[in-house]
C-alpha cells in the first residue's frame, strides 16, 4: 500500500503548482459614458481567479468604484469571470454580475463586459477592460472603460 501511496502523494504535490489559484488585487480608472456626456472613474477590485485546466479559468471579484463627479457613492461590484489563457501571460475574459448604487437617486445595475490581462514582470499585470451597465434591467444604461494595474498572489 505505501508503494501505491507515496508516489500518488508525491505527484500530488509536484502537480499543485499546476494548478495554482491565484487570488489578485488592482487599481483602475478610466472613463463612464451615458447620453453624450462623460466621467471619470477610479477604484479597487480584489478577486480570485481559479484554474479551469492549461487553458480556461473563472473567478470572482469585489469592487468598489467611483465616479469624480461630486454627489457620486461608492458603487460595490461581485463580477464573476470566465476566460482564456490567450499566451504567455496574456488573459482574455467575459465578466458580468452587479453593482450597487453609484449615485443619489440611482439604482443598482446589472453589467456585463470583457477585458484582456497582460502579466508585465513578476506578479504584476495590467488591465484594460470594457463593462456595459444596464438601467432598469434594460439596455440603456451607461458604459465604463478602465485601464489598471494588479498584483497577483
Amino acid at each position: 500500500m505505501k508503494k501505491f501511496i507515496l508516489p500518488v502523494l508525491a505527484s500530488l504535490a509536484f502537480a499543485t503548482p499546476a494548478l495554482a489559484n491565484e487570488a489578485r488585487v488592482e487599481a483602475r480608472g478610466g472613463v463612464v459614458w451615458a447620453n453624450g456626456s462623460s466621467q471619470d472613474t477610479w477604484g479597487v477590485a480584489a478577486g480570485y481567479d481559479v484554474d479551469l485546466g492549461s487553458m480556461a479559468f473563472a473567478g470572482v471579484e469585489v469592487s468598489g468604484d467611483k465616479i469624480g463627479t461630486s454627489g457620486t457613492k461608492v458603487a460595490w461590484g461581485l463580477n464573476t469571470r470566465l476566460g482564456l489563457k490567450a499566451g504567455e501571460g496574456t488573459r482574455v475574459f467575459g465578466a458580468g454580475g452587479y453593482t450597487t448604487e453609484g449615485c443619489d437617486g440611482c439604482e443598482g445595475q446589472w453589467d456585463l463586459g470583457a477585458g484582456v490581462e497582460q502579466k508585465v514582470s513578476g506578479p504584476v499585470y495590467v488591465k484594460a477592460e470594457y463593462r456595459h451597465f444596464f438601467e432598469n434591467n434594460v439596455v440603456t444604461g451607461y458604459d465604463a472603460l478602465v485601464a489598471g494595474v494588479g498584483v497577483r498572489f
